[in-house]
């Protein structure tokens, strides 16, 4: 048996907490961040309740097969502070089962196998033309670490650096003002990604699977009514697609031909959340509801 499976044992009792496999293959534990305890429906992986320093910080929808998540879950928080520094991490749960539910810094030197195996590690990303893609944005929480949780491979998905440093951080940004000014209570943001439809590329020999599009949907039940005009339509729930792939047809994103060139190819496009789920549903062959009742349901 391997010696880090050792360690990742004695990680969970230095903890105090005891090495059970509740975080990852349920959701049961991490409820509080999906709208009315009820996470998306009609899309299948294995869930994860990322659990940093002993406190569950959001939730993932994570593909075994794909390496990379097909979503993650959070409440947004008005954010404090700088952006940590990149301290990226993994979820040891998904290499064995009786691990530790924190995630865990990558040690210096070689990998252990299982994980390898079982989810995307740094040398996948290093020197591929993709950056580490966040799905649950640092930028939308407040804590040091809850800012630093975001920071794990199980949260991020292969994102060309003319969508993240572009059209979806002003989205991340926008998102992010718009919740802070008028959101009176909770908001709960969903972000996930679509896969091509086919000829899928992949990082490193099949290792991390890239996806074609990502998306973002937040629901925020209880806001100031008083809306400038231009945000009406934004209130309780508002969602967009970004484009990952400058050679996408444009069916679902039309491309701004007069955007600066780095960023040309990789718009955001604003939707009411019906509009995102009609793209899930063609995109995945199945009714994909990401909020109960579309948040507007009482109660």
């Amino acid at each position: 048996m391997s010696h880090f499976f050792f360690y990742l044992l004695a990680v969970a009792f230095t903890a105090g907490c005891c090495p059970c496999a509740a975080d990852v293959g349920d959701f049961t534990p991490c409820l509080l961040f999906f709208y009315r305890s009820w996470p998306p429906k009609g899309l299948t992986g294995t869930p994860i309740c990322q659990r940093y320093h002993n406190q569950y910080r959001f939730a993932t929808l994570y593909s075994r097969y794909r390496r990379s998540p097909w979503f993650s879950a959070y409440l947004y928080e008005v954010p404090e502070g700088k952006r940590p520094s990149a301290s990226w991490k993994f979820e040891p749960q998904l290499a064995y089962p009786g691990a530790d539910g924190n995630m865990v810094s990558f040690p210096p030197g070689p990998l252990d196998q299982n994980v390898v195996e079982s989810q995307a590690v740094e040398l996948d990303y290093i020197n591929s033309t993709y950056s580490r893609g966040h799905l649950n944005p640092s930028l939308h929480h407040q804590t040091h670490e809850c800012r630093s949780s975001t920071f794990t491979l199980t949260n991020v998905v292969p994102q060309k650096a003319g969508s993240n440093d572009g059209p979806w951080e002003i989205l991340e940004q926008t998102v992010n003002k718009t919740l802070a000014a008028y959101c009176l209570t909770e908001a709960y943001v969903v972000t996930g990604i679509i896969p091509y439809a086919s000829a899928e590329p992949w990082l490193r020999n099949h290792r991390v699977a890239v996806p074609e599009y990502m998306w973002s949907a937040y629901c925020c039940p209880n806001y100031n009514h008083s809306l400038p005009e231009e945000l009406k339509q934004k209130f309780p729930t508002f969602a967009a697609i970004g484009r990952n792939d400058p050679n996408s047809t444009e069916e679902i994103v039309p491309i701004d031909k007069t955007a600066k060139k780095q960023f040309r190819g990789y718009d955001v496009r604003p939707m009411p959340l019906e509009m995102l789920e009609m793209y899930l549903k063609d995109r995945f062959n199945t009714v994909v509801s990401v909020f109960y009742e579309q948040c507007t349901g009482s109660g």
